[in-house]
């Protein structure tokens, strides 16, 4: 589950004229959440209609491919068969499946879409059904049903195959970054040179704002303060919280992420983190997977990306933050 801990600072108009620049707004609901993109142009003959109803196919054609709450999507064809066979599937399909995997690769398993049959034994998914501590042996058990090394793709076709009948794909921690990445590109076919474009806390920002300078993002603690506002051009940014969703059985207190090596939830004291990278796709999943790893080998990957990561650690009853070398040039003066 996303938690949004980002405030953008922005002006709430629909359309402005500001520096012989027209400002337009365009927002709505999307992915179970709301997206909003603020674009600068000075071409008078933007039409604002066109891109909104452009941009709503666009996020109407990515649901119907990747929705795991839509019956009928591509994805839940796949999910619902216990087929072995290969499936052809869209090119965005495959491109999002293939570049999960390739993140899972890269953090050693923290990122893996078919991580959800271990949240919903938890009590966290979707159906919400009571909180319990599994047994070992109820764990182990799912976990021979999960693994991002029983997707197999097949680049040539196009095509997925289930090495697993029960193998269950949820994309909701990378697709919402593809969206907006593919919301960016659309954009750039116009030759638009400066937006933001932001959809359930993942955003890429681009050129310049309203006042010609970079986009300028805070960043709230878990207790509502703004503790950090970082200027943003021509780069992406995901964060991934932790610190909202939980339970507490005995006086144990049990996270909603949940850790797919281990089939248990998280235990460490990383309540949030903030992502820079080139895409909000890849944003995206690492926000994720570097909640499953932790403080220190966040900033250990982090570094040896070379990508910027702002965390937010819990520290008795307050927090305090950590960030890497990558991440201090975009923290405003």
């Amino acid at each position: 589950m996303r938690i949004l801990i980002i405030i953008f600072l922005m002006i709430g108009i629909g359309a402005c004229q500001s520096n012989n620049y027209k400002i337009l707004l365009i927002n709505g609901l999307t992915m179970g959440t709301t997206y909003s993109i603020k674009i600068k142009t000075a071409d008078a003959a933007v039409n604002k209609e066109k891109i909104r109803a452009d941009i709503e196919k666009i996020l109407l054609e990515i649901n119907q491919k990747m929705s795991t709450y839509i019956v009928d999507s591509e994805l839940s064809v796949i999910n619902f068969s216990n087929s072995l066979d290969s499936n052809l599937i869209s090119d965005d399909l495959f491109k999002v499946i293939s570049h999960a995997n390739t993140i899972s690769k890269t953090t050693n398993g923290a990122f893996d879409i078919t991580v959800g049959p271990l949240v919903n034994l938890w009590g966290f998914g979707p159906n919400k059904s009571e909180n319990k501590i599994p047994s070992n042996e109820e764990i182990e058990l799912i976990k021979k049903n999960i693994g991002y090394k029983k997707i197999y793709l097949n680049k040539e076709t196009t095509s997925i195959k289930k090495l697993h009948p029960d193998l269950y794909v949820d994309l909701s921690g990378i697709a919402k970054g593809f969206a907006v990445d593919k919301i960016a590109l659309y954009l750039n076919s116009y030759n638009l040179e400066n937006y933001l474009v932001e959809i359930g806390g993942e955003l890429i920002a681009k050129g310049t704002n309203e006042d010609n300078e970079v986009w300028q993002i805070g960043i709230e603690n878990p207790n509502n303060n703004l503790v950090k506002i970082i200027g943003l051009k021509d780069i992406a940014m995901a964060t991934s919280g932790d610190y909202r969703n939980y339970f507490e059985k005995n006086g144990v207190r049990y996270s909603h992420t949940i850790n797919p090596n281990t089939g248990k939830p998280i235990k460490h004291k990383l309540a949030s983190i903030t992502v820079l990278d080139k895409t909000a796709m890849n944003a995206d999943a690492l926000a994720t997977a570097f909640m499953v790893l932790g403080p220190a080998k966040t900033i250990e990957l982090a570094n040896e990306l070379k990508i910027g990561v702002y965390l937010i650690i819990k520290n008795d009853e307050n927090f305090y933050e950590e960030y890497n070398e990558y991440f201090e040039p975009f923290i405003s003066k």
